[in-house]
């Protein structure tokens, strides 16, 4: 697995694709979603397309709620997309 820049935005990519998804299922417009949320509307677009470097666990937990998914399932999801050689102690 790559190491730095490159994994980072690898992972936060794969994580706005997760989120996108469950959004437009729950159809859900970004404005509903980050007003249930407490989440910036311009934060959760920028976490859609992956142009985050990292969010904070809170946030992480706001995020879940908004979508009405436990933050483990959130979590677990991710991982199980990263693939058993993505570790998250090799970012930066």
């Amino acid at each position: 697995m790559q190491r730095g820049n490159n994994v980072d935005k690898s992972y936060m990519r794969i994580f706005g694709e997760i989120i996108k998804s469950h959004r437009k299922t729950n159809n859900k417009s970004m404005y509903l979603i980050s007003a249930e949320s407490s989440v910036a509307k311009s934060s959760w677009r920028d976490l859609e397309l992956g142009n985050r470097n990292d969010i904070n666990l809170s946030t992480f937990c706001k995020i879940a709620e908004g979508l009405d998914i436990p933050p483990h399932k959130l979590l677990k999801e991710l991982t199980d997309k990263l693939g058993k050689d993505f570790s998250f102690t090799d970012l930066n």
